[in-house]
């Protein structure tokens, strides 16, 4: 019985690789399938293939060309708004520096002679004269924010001058460079006395010197409180030249002015209540001479 069994798995076995052998055979000799172009067909396809080429580059350009112009078109249209959008941060970031220095220089105001005992009125320089002096400057603020004729205005760095002229909504300054607006300063150093004066190229002249008065360059000038306009101690200028004649007996002395005229941007009015005093005294002993003249 097992030898039928182990017969019939032998020839089972032998069959399939006879029937694989025949199919791989019939496989390779298999002949292929090749179609033989006719003339028409030849004349058709050496007729239309340069046409197709050529439609198939054209079309090509085509859609590449206009792939690109779009591409650059919307490039463009964001570099213009890249553009335009740096160009408004760098202006913001420029107005936010301005805003930032100007808020250093209003502070340097208000710390400045926190001393004196003075109501200041901040003020932002509007105008000057036509000639290069600076002798009168303009400000934006007038007697309806406080402000008072002889009121005495400063910066940071020390004297501008004076008001002299005055509206509700503006004041005009006469600055120490004005010949007519003598000051009483005092040298901070020998404690000379003399009258402060605008003399020319931006410079002021300190005369009534002592000539013996051992005065000496770059030697302080300050207000000496005498005069009734400005209060004591104020920085007026640095002396930059002394003039001492063989005769005589006073000298000359020339005195820059701390305050930098050119680069006034913002000014200190400083007001007190005796201010408005004197000015009423002033006005009462004015309407007193003129009662007596009539």
């Amino acid at each position: 019985m097992n030898l039928s069994v182990n017969e019939g798995s032998k020839l089972k076995s032998v069959v399939n690789v006879l029937v694989l052998s025949l199919a791989l055979w019939g496989v390779s000799k298999r002949d292929v399938n090749v179609k033989e172009t006719t003339i028409f067909e030849n004349i058709m396809m050496d007729t239309l293939a340069p046409l197709q080429r050529g439609v198939t580059f054209t079309h090509n350009k085509i859609v590449s060309f206009f792939d690109h112009y779009l591409f650059n078109v919307n490039a463009s249209k964001i570099n213009v708004g890249l553009t335009s959008k740096v160009a408004e941060l760098e202006k913001e970031v420029f107005n936010l520096e301005q805003i930032k220095d100007e808020n250093k220089r209003l502070k340097d105001l208000l710390e400045f002679g926190e001393e004196v005992q003075y109501k200041k009125i901040l003020a932002q320089i509007v105008a000057w004269d036509s000639s290069s002096d600076f002798r009168v400057i303009r400000i934006n603020k007038g007697s309806s924010h406080g402000i008072r004729l002889q009121s005495t205005v400063i910066t940071a760095n020390g004297v501008v001058g004076y008001i002299y002229r005055l509206t509700e909504h503006f004041a005009d300054i006469l600055t120490i460079l004005d010949p007519s607006n003598r000051v009483d300063v005092i040298v901070n150093r020998t404690r000379s006395n003399g009258i402060l004066e605008g003399f020319a190229g931006g410079k002021c002249m300190m005369k009534y010197v002592t000539r013996t008065d051992p005065v000496r360059l770059n030697d302080l000038v300050l207000t000496s409180g005498l005069g009734n306009i400005y209060p004591k101690g104020l920085k007026v200028g640095i002396v930059s030249r002394v003039e001492r004649e063989s005769y005589g007996i006073t000298q000359n002395i020339v005195v820059s002015p701390t305050v930098d005229f050119s680069k006034l941007e913002e000014v200190a009015v400083l007001v007190s209540d005796a201010n408005q005093k004197k000015m009423n005294e002033w006005q009462a002993l004015d309407e007193a001479d003129g009662d007596d003249e009539k």
